[in-house]
C-alpha cells in the first residue's frame, strides 16, 4: 500500500497504456459532494431514482410514495395545472434542497472526494458488475474534441434541465461517459466493504466508496488525463451545463476558470463494462392511409419475413436474424411482423443524412421507415416514444396510446464510439445504455466560487 492511503484501498501494479500524441487534457476531479445523511436515511435505496429521461409517470409516483426524501421531488417533480412562474416544479425543487440541506437529511462532504461505484445487475440470467467513478469534469466546447456526443438532441429537453439547473445550482444526476479503458485503473482498487449500499427498482444494487486520500486522487486524475470521454447518457443534461456555464460567464466579475459551474457530474464507465439495450420506437398521429399504404411503402426497401406469435421470445428472435432486421407491432393483431433490410438500401437514404446511418439499425429506421415511409422527422416529438422494454412497447400499442411498434436491436458500443469519433450524430435515442447511475447517489453542488 502507498504510504498514506486509506484503509482499505490499495493500487495494484497497472500496465502502461500507449497513449499516442496528444494536444490535450481532460480534468477529471474530486468534489465536496452532496449525499444522504445515514442517521436521517438509513435506506439510500428509497430515495435514489432513475435519471429523469427514464422515469416513466407511473414510476413517478412510485418514487413519490416510496419516501418523503426520494430525489424525485428534486430530479422530477410534479407538476400541477395551478402551476405558475413563481410557483412550479423548479422553483419548489430548490425550495426543498435548501429545506433538506438545513434540516441535515443531506450533508456535504467534508473534503474532495472521488466516488467509486460499484454496479450489480442482472443480465441474460447471470449476474455481472463493474466499476464507474463519479467526478466532476472541466467542461469543453465539442469544438475540442475532448468530450465528444454521439447523438442529436431536442430545445425542450434542455430548456427543461436549464431551468432546475438554474434554480438548484447543482447537478442532480450524473451524465453518462465512457471511455477507452482496456487496463482500467478502477478495477485495480483493492477495496473493504463499502460504505454505502443501496438497490435500484430494477434490481441493480450499488456499492460506493469515497476516495479523499491525495495520492489516489492524484493517480486517477491523471490516469484521465489521456482519455477521451464519449457522452453515452446525458447529452442534454450536458449541453445544459455547457449553456449554465455560458450565462454565468457572462455576469462573473472575477473568472478564475474554476468556478463550480465550469464542470459537470459525470459517472466514468469503461467501454467494454458497460452494456447497451435496444431502444424501441413508438409511433402515433398516423392516418388511415399512410397505415394502408404501410406495407406496400416498406416493401420498396424491405422484405417483408414471417409473423411471430404472441407469446415467442421475440428480442431473441429478432437477434438472431441475419443481416439488419426490424419488428413491426400494431399492423396484425398480437403478431409481430419482421422486417429484413435489402443489401442495397443504404444507397436510398436521404441525402441530408450522414452516410453512418446507413451503417446503423436506428440510422435506417429514422431515414427509411420513419422518415421515407411514414413521413415522421425525427424532430417531430409528439409523433415518437421511445422504451428499452418490448413488453412495455406492446401494451402500449395494445391500449391505443400508439399505432404501431417497432423494435430493433441494441445499438453496439463500438458504433456509438465510432459515430462520435467522426463528428456524427446518430438519431435520437440510439442507444440506451445499461446500467445507469441513479439520481440520488451524491449531487454536485455548484455554489462554490460561483456568482451570487
Amino acid at each position: 500500500m502507498r504510504e498514506g492511503a486509506p484503509r482499505g484501498f490499495r493500487f495494484l501494479k497497472l500496465k502502461s497504456e500507449p497513449s499516442g500524441i496528444l494536444n490535450f487534457v481532460t480534468d477529471v476531479l474530486p468534489f465536496r459532494g452532496l449525499r444522504c445523511n445515514p442517521k436521517q436515511i438509513p435506506d439510500l435505496s428509497s430515495v435514489i431514482t432513475p435519471p429523469y429521461d427514464v422515469i416513466s409517470p407511473e414510476e413517478q409516483e412510485s418514487c413519490y410514495e416510496r419516501s418523503l426524501f426520494n430525489i424525485i421531488r428534486l430530479e422530477y417533480g410534479r407538476g400541477y395545472s395551478s402551476d405558475s412562474s413563481h410557483d412550479n416544479k423548479y422553483t419548489r425543487a430548490a425550495i426543498i434542497l435548501k429545506q433538506w440541506i438545513s434540516q441535515g437529511i443531506l450533508v456535504r462532504e467534508r473534503e474532495p472526494a472521488f466516488y467509486l461505484v460499484e454496479y450489480g445487475f442482472p443480465y441474460r440470467e447471470a449476474l455481472r458488475s463493474y466499476r464507474g467513478l463519479i467526478a466532476r469534469v472541466r467542461l469543453e466546447d465539442w469544438g475540442t474534441k475532448q468530450i465528444r456526443p454521439h447523438e442529436i438532441t431536442w430545445g425542450e429537453p434542455k430548456d427543461d434541465r436549464l431551468r432546475l439547473i438554474e434554480l438548484c445550482r447543482a447537478n442532480l444526476s450524473p451524465v453518462m461517459g465512457i471511455f477507452h479503458g482496456e487496463e482500467n485503473l478502477l478495477s485495480s482498487l483493492s477495496v473493504s466493504d463499502p460504505p454505502v449500499r443501496a438497490q435500484g427498482s430494477s434490481g441493480v444494487t450499488y456499492a460506493m466508496w469515497m476516495i479523499v486520500d491525495a495520492s489516489i486522487i492524484d493517480a486517477i486524475s491523471s490516469y484521465f488525463k489521456d482519455k477521451v470521454i464519449y457522452i453515452a447518457d446525458g447529452h442534454h443534461r450536458y449541453e445544459t451545463a455547457l449553456a449554465y456555464q455560458k450565462l454565468n460567464k457572462s455576469i462573473c466579475l472575477s473568472y478564475t476558470g474554476d468556478e463550480g459551474f465550469n464542470f459537470v457530474m459525470m459517472a466514468l464507465a469503461s467501454s467494454r463494462d458497460v452494456l447497451t439495450l435496444p431502444c424501441h420506437r413508438l409511433v402515433r398521429g398516423l392516418g388511415r392511409e399512410i397505415l394502408a399504404g404501410l406495407l406496400r411503402g416498406l416493401s420498396t426497401y424491405f422484405e417483408l419475413g414471417e409473423l411471430l406469435p404472441p407469446g415467442a421470445d421475440w428480442p431473441s428472435s429478432l437477434k438472431a436474424q441475419k443481416g439488419m432486421t426490424f419488428g413491426l407491432y400494431g399492423l396484425h393483431e398480437g403478431y409481430l411482423l419482421l422486417i429484413h433490410q435489402r443489401e442495397d438500401v443504404k444507397w436510398a437514404m436521404p441525402p441530408d443524412m450522414p452516410r453512418i446511418w446507413g451503417d446503423s439499425d436506428v440510422g435506417i429506421l429514422h431515414g427509411l421507415i420513419l422518415k421515407k415511409v411514414l413521413g415522421i422527422d425525427s424532430s417531430e416529438e409528439e409523433h415518437l416514444g421511445y422504451t428499452h422494454d418490448e413488453g412495455e412497447a406492446i401494451s402500449r400499442v395494445d391500449s391505443e396510446e400508439y399505432q404501431l411498434a417497432l423494435l430493433v436491436n441494441p445499438t453496439p458500443v463500438e458504433n456509438v464510439l465510432t459515430a462520435a469519433d467522426e463528428g456524427v450524430r446518430m438519431p435520437p435515442k440510439s442507444t440506451y445504455f445499461y446500467p445507469k447511475t441513479p439520481a440520488g447517489l451524491v449531487i454536485n453542488p455548484l455554489w462554490d466560487d460561483e456568482v451570487a
